[in-house]
Order: structure tokens, then C-alpha cells, then sequence
């Protein structure tokens, strides 16, 4: 399995970075993980367009799903045609979610839009679902008051666990229990609380869930440019690879 990091930046973008948008491959699909702001451009300097077969969205703030719209208006309108139905990628969202992409249709352009060029599914809270041949289960985890959710997204006898964005819960180290893989957030500076309704991890705290784990390799992300990162932690990037 290879896993790329596409963008990592926070809700603010670091200098030349995309936000998120994580891109895992194996032999069965390529999935795409999270689209947010830059992700489209970076993934069509790999190749002309995305050829992706699923894109799964662990909520809808904008830094993590952005880059669908005008993923649309280009899928539309690059040849001036419909997207055919075999060649749409499914696009995952959690249960109402499809709701949601109809009412930022209607905002942004056409209420059926993400339907023309996706083929919209839902999941649901803990039960797992197959997106590109990868088994994924989705767990609900904190973030201010919005429905979020990680992934833990499985093939071929490796795991990969996804914080997506989260506040501090027991849960991440259920998502993340002896995976191969966290890609965890790490928002925040160290001591720092960003409010009663928690959104964010710090270090300290992600290296905890971690821990409590037993992950096999973690890799923070989602993390400031003006914040520094311990030199014995491995840190996400744009262009970073990893085969697993």
C-alpha cells in the first residue's frame, strides 16, 4: 500500500502548502482521503486530471472538502459534457451529508452538481464500508459542534488510522489500535485549549493517543508552520510518500 500526503495544512494554509487531502493506493482502487483547498492542483501535477475511484470526506469543513467544487467544474466542463456514470468516483460522506452537498449545490451552482460528477454515497457511524477495495470504518470523534468523523481504513493486512480533525477522546486510540499508521492532528501549541467544546489536538495530546494505541508509526499532521514540532517526531508534509 502507498500513502501519499497531498496537503497537511491546518484551516489556515502553511506557506505553499494545500490543505488536506491524503491519497492511499493499492492494487484494488486509489481512494482519496479528504479534498480541501490546493489538493485538486497538486494532484493534477501527478497527472492530468485525478483518476481516483473513491474519495471519502471525515467532515465538511471547508480545509477538508473544498477542492470538490471545482473538481465539478472541471470534470463538467473540460470536454463541455456530462461526466459518464462509470467514470464518476464514489464521494463517501456521513449520514445527511448528501443534504449538506445539496444545499452548497444550490449556493454554488446547480443543487444536483455533485451528483454530475459523483456518485454521492453516506456512511454511517461506525459501520465499516468499502471505498476502493480499502475497508473503512468511520468513528465519530469531537470537533467543536460539527459531525466528524476518523477513518480507519483497511487492505491487504495493513492499517491506516485517520484522525480527520478531532478534540481529545478515548476514541482516537480505538481508531488507532495497533494500526501501522495514525496520521494524527496536531493543531495546537502545547498547553493551549481551544475552548469547552474541544476541536484540536496539541502535541502532548496526540502523542498520548498514540500511545495509548499502539500504533506501529504516527505521523502528525494538520500542524502550523509557526509551531515547532519535537525532532524525534515525524511530521507530515506536501509530496511525502510512504509504502507500507
Amino acid at each position: 500500500m502507498k500513502f501519499s500526503v497531498i496537503g497537511c495544512s491546518p484551516a489556515w494554509p502553511n506557506p505553499g502548502s494545500a490543505h488536506s487531502g491524503y491519497l492511499l493506493e493499492h492494487e484494488a482502487g486509489r481512494l482519496l482521503v479528504d479534498c480541501g483547498p490546493g489538493v485538486l492542483p497538486r494532484l493534477r501535477q501527478r497527472e492530468g486530471w485525478p483518476n481516483v475511484d473513491a474519495i471519502a470526506i471525515t467532515h465538511f469543513h471547508l480545509d477538508h472538502w473544498g477542492d470538490l467544487v471545482p473538481w465539478v467544474w472541471g470534470a463538467m466542463y473540460r470536454w463541455a459534457g456530462a461526466v459518464a456514470v462509470d467514470n464518476r468516483p464514489d464521494l463517501w460522506v456521513h449520514q445527511g451529508g448528501r443534504a449538506v452537498m445539496e444545499e452548497f449545490g444550490q449556493q454554488f451552482g446547480f443543487k444536483d452538481m455533485f451528483d454530475r460528477v459523483f456518485t454521492v454515497r453516506e456512511y454511517a457511524p461506525d459501520e465499516p464500508f468499502v471505498a476502493a477495495g480499502f475497508e473503512v470504518v468511520p468513528l465519530r470523534l469531537p470537533h467543536y459542534t460539527l459531525e466528524t468523523y476518523g477513518f480507519r481504513l483497511s487492505a491487504d493486512g495493513v492499517t491506516i488510522a485517520y484522525s480527520g480533525d478531532s478534540g481529545p477522546s478515548e476514541r482516537l486510540a480505538e481508531l488507532a489500535r495497533d494500526s501501522d499508521l495514525f496520521v494524527c492532528e496536531a493543531t495546537l501549541k502545547r498547553g493551549v485549549d481551544d475552548g469547552p467544546l474541544r476541536g484540536h489536538l496539541s502535541v502532548d495530546e496526540a502523542l498520548a493517543s498514540a500511545a495509548q494505541s499502539g500504533t506501529r508509526r504516527v505521523l502528525l499532521t494538520h500542524r502550523p508552520s509557526e509551531l515547532d514540532t519535537p525532532p524525534d517526531v515525524e511530521q507530515a508534509f506536501d509530496g511525502l510518500e510512504i509504502e507500507l
